[in-house]
Parts: C-alpha cells; structure tokens; sequence
C-alpha cells in the first residue's frame, strides 16, 4: 500500500526538480539578454550623439530587447497571469531580433563604405572651430581644398572636421563619402564614432544569437506547469465505498467519519375513519372465534400497533349480487 505513493512522491519532486532547474536557465538566459540590450543601448547612444550629420540606429533594438527581457523576467518571477506575461516577452524579444538584424546591416554598411579613416588616420583633415563666442550652427566660413591640382572653396560650420582628400572639387553635389563631420570637439570624435559603430554591429549580432536563443527557452518554459499546480491537479478522486450491510452510498473524504445522522423514533400513527358504516352483525357472527383471533393477532403483528375498536374492518366485506354499497363518505 505505500509503494504508489512513494512513487508520488518521487514524481513530483522530479517535476519540482526540473522546474526550478527550467526556470533559472530562463532566468539566466534572459538577464544576459537584458545586460546585453542595456549595452546596445548605450553604445548606440554614443554613437548617435557623437556627431550631428551621421544618423545611427544602432540603440533601437537595445530599447525593444531591453523591455522584452525586462517582462520575460516579471514573467518568470509571477505564479499567475505567468504565460501572457511570458508569451508578450517573447513577441517583444521576436521584433527586437529583427530589429537587430536590419540595424547590424545600416551601421555595418555605413561604417565600412561612407567612412573613410585613412585620412583621419594620417592627419590629413583639419579641424575648423569658431571660437567660444560663435554657434557653430549660425557661423559658416569657406575654406579652401587642393584636390588633384585643383582649388576649390568650401563652406563649413564650426566645430567641423573636413578633410579635402574626399571633396569632389568637379562635382560638389554627389558624394559617395563623408567628407566633413559636424558637431564634434575635434577630428578624433569621428574615429571614436567609427569605432562605436563597428562595436555595434557586434553586439547586435550577439542580440541576434541571444535573443533566438531566449525566446525559444522563453516558448518552451511557458508550457511547464508548477510543482504545486501539477500536484493539485493531479490528486486521486475519493473513493466510493459500499456498505452491503446498510445499502447506502458512502463517499469518503467529504463527510467526517464520525457523523451520523440523527435517529428519530418510529411512532404509531392513528387510522381516521373516513366512513360511518358498520358491517353487519351477522357477518361478524357467522365467522368462527377459531378464524377470528388468528387475524385479530396477525393484524396486531404486521402492523405493530393496536386497532382502535372503531376502526374499520381490514378485510373487503361480502355483499349480495343485488345489494348496493354505502357510498363512501369525504
């Protein structure tokens, strides 16, 4: 008799085993996730605040990973209402995947094709600043560029760095470069710039790998259901016993055992009559005395009470083929 519920027993704590066990690989997975999106944030933030005419959209994904991974960790931590909370953590964490995807391929395209650092490098740029008295947004001023032995002149704001090896003398207009980087303090902004754009194509692509990764552990452990659930739900039905001795139902385990219902004594309960009619004396006289005692104390027997003297005859009384009955009386 215990072997079955040894055998519970070591169920459900195998399944409270594997649970905790899920939950903190969930746990794990999605607070890396969550660091890792707060460092895309500011990362991409750097690199979008560095200079005034180079759009990034590198700290997008860090916004949408870090709020998916923020509910997935409310989710895991919550008893109730844990499934809706996971599953919005998983369509968050889904969109910030992608997100991370296309921003990797922008900063990677621009970093590798519309910056050149060969010229930052070998300080062949010049830094152009206004002074401490002038905006560098209402101040503009020509500066001049030698390019392939030709002269040009060139407008600048302040705080700018230029460099005249990538402006297109000829053709003003079309450039397939940046040749100037406004906003900055000095011309090693941009090759900071350039370096936080190509730390963010990394860890975007690290937020890719990561982010698959969690939403798949995420999906999975949102179908697990608790130790304590799956032990309340899984408790036996009572049993129904029969007692042959009383004919009765007993349900055990929804009343006390000790319960009894109350006994109630059985008393007699007096025939009224519902009719004045007597029967003839000559059919009482024609019985034997033999015949009438026996009757007298069977009726007496079966029925467990005394018949009162003026109740009426258990038996049918005999009537001739021509005599009418009494009618009976309301």
């Amino acid at each position: 008799m215990q072997q079955p519920t040894v055998t519970g027993t070591a169920a459900v704590l195998d399944t409270a085993e594997q649970f905790a066990k899920r939950r903190r690989t969930a746990l794990w997975f999605t607070v890396s996730l969550l660091v890792l999106s707060i460092i895309i944030l500011v990362v991409g933030l750097l690199s979008a605040t560095r200079t005034e005419n180079i759009a990034v959209a590198s700290y997008y994904p860090g916004i949408i990973l870090s709020f998916g991974a923020f509910l997935g960790i409310v989710g895991i931590n919550l008893v109730e209402n844990r499934r809706p909370m996971l599953v919005a953590s998983i369509v968050f964490v889904s969109i910030g995947v992608i997100a991370t995807f296309f921003c990797a391929i922008v900063d990677g395209v621009i970093a590798a094709e519309f910056i050149d650092r060969r010229p930052l490098s070998e300080g062949r740029c010049e830094f152009y600043t206004s002074g401490s008295g002038y905006a560098y947004d209402n101040y503009h001023t020509e500066v001049s560029c030698f390019t392939f032995g030709s002269k040009c002149k060139m407008r600048v704001k302040s705080n700018t760095c230029y460099c005249c090896d990538l402006y297109n003398c000829e053709s003003p207009e079309h450039f397939s470069q940046y040749y100037e980087y406004t906003g900055v303090s000095s011309c090693t902004d941009v090759v900071h710039l350039y370096r936080l754009l190509w730390a963010s194509v990394v860890l975007n692509i690290l937020g890719l790998f990561l982010g698959i990764v969690t939403a798949a552990i995420l999906g999975a452990f949102k179908d697990i259901t608790p130790a304590t659930q799956a032990s309340q739900s899984s408790a036996p039905p009572p049993h129904i016993l029969y007692n042959p001795t009383q004919h009765v139902l007993t349900y055990a385990g929804f009343c006390p055992s000790g319960q009894a219902l109350p006994a109630y004594p059985n008393y007699p309960l007096p025939l009224q009559h519902h009719s004045n009619y007597q029967p003839p004396a000559s059919s009482e006289a024609s019985l034997p005395e033999e015949s009438q005692a026996p009757s007298q104390a069977s009726s007496q027997t079966s029925s467990g009470y005394m018949l009162t003297p003026n109740a009426p005859s258990l038996y049918a009384p005999s009537y001739n083929p021509f005599e009418k009955p009494p009618p009976y009386a309301s």
